[in-house]
């Protein structure tokens, strides 16, 4: 099934050439439709398969991302040949973004590999300092036609290397002159979100709207990203805690209300955690009601087909 918003041309060269799409493209289809795309973080071959087929189920595009801690788990060669399989058996477009790229020679390596977004995390740096550094992968990027994500502000959380104790929130004023500067594709802001399982001391924080609308207004025609945005399914937890798991205190920010930040400005929205717990969940449940099971195929084909599940009422949320 393909999504019959997908611009046509778009989807016609995705499926003669079989190659992958620039995050560019897909946020394109997003602004048009006001929809977000969803980004996912992959690890294994398990993750990639639940996440594509759950996308080509319900006909809309997708991003697939690898972070530091995957490279380092997997090998990006590994990780690019899963991608690169993956796009033969589905015919929904696929971009692979590069997530949280710490230095410009980490993200030339992305994209002499193959990827066709990266993005280059230079919020911890001084304001100049960070528009440096992105324009030069973005200068870079323009050999091979990739996407290019800035970001401005800090996500609080922990998510592999990336560490922030609280938020600083996305400056607006600023934000035009960043991009005008930079020449980024999409700008990863700050506005409450959250990495990691363990974000919050209650579900559902607030998110400030008010300061999204504000950059939405300075930069209009930039497509806007939230990291940090899964919901930590209390589903999952309760399920991993069931079945032996010590996950305590873990909140997210619900569907809904993400939801909210779409109308804003917000085409893509990551998620990482909500994948993980998924799994989990399942494998734990999995191996207390079948202790006489020891085939990998059993498990892990259980916890695929659960996270594939999750990431359809994703996409169903954000990107239908």
């Amino acid at each position: 099934m393909i999504c019959t918003n997908i611009p046509i041309m778009l989807v016609y060269n995705y499926m003669k050439n079989k190659k992958l799409s620039t995050v560019a493209e897909l946020l394109q289809w997003a602004t048009k439709n006001n929809r977000a795309v969803c980004a996912f973080n992959v690890n294994n071959m398990e993750l990639i398969q639940a996440v594509t087929s759950a996308a080509d189920e319900i006909g809309v595009p997708i991003i697939l991302q690898i972070s530091k801690g995957a490279r380092n788990y997997a090998g990006m060669p590994f990780l690019v040949g899963l991608v690169e399989s993956a796009i033969q058996s589905v015919k929904i477009p696929i971009a692979l973004h590069l997530d949280h790229g710490d230095s410009f020679e980490i993200c030339k390596e992305c994209l002499d590999a193959g990827f066709t977004s990266v993005m280059i995390d230079g919020s911890h740096l001084s304001y100049e300092d960070n528009i440096t550094i992105t324009k030069r992968v973005v200068d870079y990027a323009k050999k091979t036609g990739a996407s290019v994500e800035g970001e401005l502000g800090q996500i609080a959380g922990i998510e592999e290397h990336v560490v922030n104790e609280k938020s600083l929130y996305t400056e607006p004023s600023v934000v035009a002159d960043y991009v005008k500067r930079t020449g980024v594709t999409s700008l990863a802001v700050s506005i409450g979100t959250a990495h990691g399982a363990f974000k919050y001391k209650a579900p559902n924080p607030t998110l400030r709207f008010d300061i999204l609308e504000q950059i939405r207004d300075q930069i209009p025609n930039t497509p806007l990203v939230l990291h940090g945005a899964s919901s930590v399914t209390p589903g999952d937890v309760e399920l991993i805690n069931k079945h032996g798991g010590k996950i305590k205190n873990a909140y997210g920010i619900g569907e809904e209300n993400l939801a909210k930040a779409i109308p804003l400005g917000v085409r893509k929205i990551n998620i990482d955690s909500d994948l993980r717990l998924a799994f989990t969940a399942k494998l734990r449940e999995y191996f207390n009601q079948n202790p006489e099971h020891f085939d990998p195929r059993q498990y892990l084909g259980a916890a695929r087909a659960h996270v594939k599940e999750l990431v359809k009422r994703k996409l169903e949320t954000f990107s239908q």
